[in-house]
């Protein structure tokens, strides 16, 4: 049940504003004054604050605001007056009041104006709690000079309010990029807001970026806030930008380059002020060649660009990496972790890891439960690795034809199993995707590494 904390000297607003609350189902508690609202706020933090700017005493509503900002930084404070003029309100909204209700009030007004303010409080909820679970979870490791220029970038970058696009492969670690930029600058005490643009329906995407009035739709039953909303002084992380369809581009464009907003169904723009950083695993530039992805947005977005490499070309970091996730399963579950021989992280070393560091971390995880406090050797890698196996063994030297000892069915046997050990190679385990490479169909394919001995991959 949400907390309101109604701060107000007059006592019939107190009153009815508490008994409207009281039974749309919030838990209301009240004060008469700054100096005893700060003191119902030490009690307990409330989820929204409403707070009157004129009030007498030492602590008038501005004085209160600024201090609960200090005290409670990440609770909503709606501020209410019947006298206020412009400058008053602009001094709430730079001190960091959510909103700003005009007396008398109007229940439509109070509750909307709540329910904005409960999800923004939500939404902040989730930024803090991400800091805090990244903790050890979110910490790019590995010290190789690939990581080295990333971390550079982000330093640099962080403390400014450039537009950044994050590319790399898919399970390269984008998302915790766009986690260091917002953390390490001047917003980090803001909304951190994450939006996958691939999972997003197209017939969905203004309302999910800026919201909608009730009614707006058949299925807009109340108001909904826009994630640009929701970020507002924080930041927007635009995961998977690239999947956007032409139509959201524009949109997108528009609230980028004129910094505000329409709700669906809405009649006036709405000012925001928001980071925005993106990432993507498609080459957008080649998307700008094909039509696919607007040039415009694109060079938008591609002000401060990062490119996060593959684990592949960072190989060096793997033993730091394979210590990390022991560490974090270990953390997770209590279990020991397992020690990892030379062998088994010279092994993962030497990996191609199409999934990339989503893929090692699985793999890791695997093994601490399968071997948990005991040795991890090269024969448990290449369990839970079977291409690595196949790989291996397609490296040894191939058989001289012109030696006696070796038949010529043995040589053949060993360039065909070294040809389809590539091919799955390159198509990352996937034997379908591999017959075709091959230009053979899927069942010769399983018949001839059945006879050569090579471990299946998945489908």
């Amino acid at each position: 049940m949400p907390s309101i904390l109604i701060v107000d000297d007059e006592p019939n607003i107190r009153r009815m504003v508490g008994a409207l609350l009281a039974s749309e189902g919030y838990e209301v508690r009240d004060a008469a004054d700054g100096a005893a609202g700060l003191a119902r706020v030490a009690e307990g933090a409330p989820d929204v604050v409403l707070l009157d700017l004129m009030m007498p005493g030492e602590l008038d509503g501005l004085a209160t605001l600024a201090r609960l900002r200090e005290t409670v930084p990440d609770v909503p404070v709606v501020m209410m007056s019947g006298k206020a003029g412009l400058s008053d309100a602009v001094k709430a909204t730079k001190l960091g009041a959510f909103n700003f209700l005009e007396k008398p009030l109007s229940p439509e007004g109070v509750l909307l104006a709540l329910a904005s303010a409960l999800e923004l409080r939500r939404v902040r909820r989730e930024a803090r709690a991400l800091r805090e679970d990244l903790g050890l979870a979110g910490q790019m490791i590995g010290t190789s000079s690939a990581m080295e220029k990333v971390r550079e970038m982000i330093a640099r970058v962080a403390p400014t309010d450039a537009r950044v696009l994050v590319t790399g492969e898919s399970g390269t670690g984008k998302e915790l990029v766009a986690a260091a930029i917002h953390f390490d600058s001047a917003r980090r005490d803001r909304p951190f807001i994450r939006v996958n643009c691939a999972a997003i329906p197209r017939d969905l995407v203004e309302s999910e970026m800026f919201g909608h009035e009730k009614g707006a739709f058949p299925s807009a039953t109340d108001r909904g806030i826009g994630r640009f909303e929701l970020a507002h002084t924080g930041t927007l992380f635009l995961d998977e930008v690239g999947d956007l369809g032409l139509d959201a581009q524009a949109k997108l464009l528009r609230a980028i380059e004129a910094s505000e907003i329409e709700r669906v169904g809405g009649g006036r723009p709405i000012r925001v002020d928001v980071r925005i950083v993106s990432a993507t695993n498609r080459n957008l530039a080649r998307a700008v060649a094909d039509g696919t992805f607007r040039e415009d947005l694109f060079f938008r977005l591609n002000v401060i660009p990062i490119d996060v490499p593959p684990l592949h070309e960072r190989p060096d970091d793997i033993p730091a990496l394979v210590a990390h996730f022991s560490t974090l399963h270990h953390a997770r579950t209590g279990r020991p972790a397992p020690r990892w021989t030379p062998a088994a992280l010279a092994l993962l070393a030497g990996h191609r890891w199409p999934g990339n560091i989503r893929e090692l971390a699985n793999i890791v995880e695997r093994l601490a439960i399968l071997h948990a406090g005991g040795d991890v050797d090269e024969r448990h890698v290449l369990a839970v690795l079977p291409m690595a196996g196949a790989a291996r063994r397609a490296e040894e030297p191939l058989p001289d034809p012109a030696a006696l000892d070796h038949s010529l069915s043995d040589t053949l046997d060993a360039h065909e199993r070294l040809l389809i050990v590539r091919a799955l190679s390159s198509a990352s385990g996937n034997v379908a995707d591999a017959a075709r490479r091959l230009k053979t169909d899927r069942g010769n394919l399983y018949r001839r590494m059945r006879r050569l001995g090579i471990p299946m991959g998945d489908e």
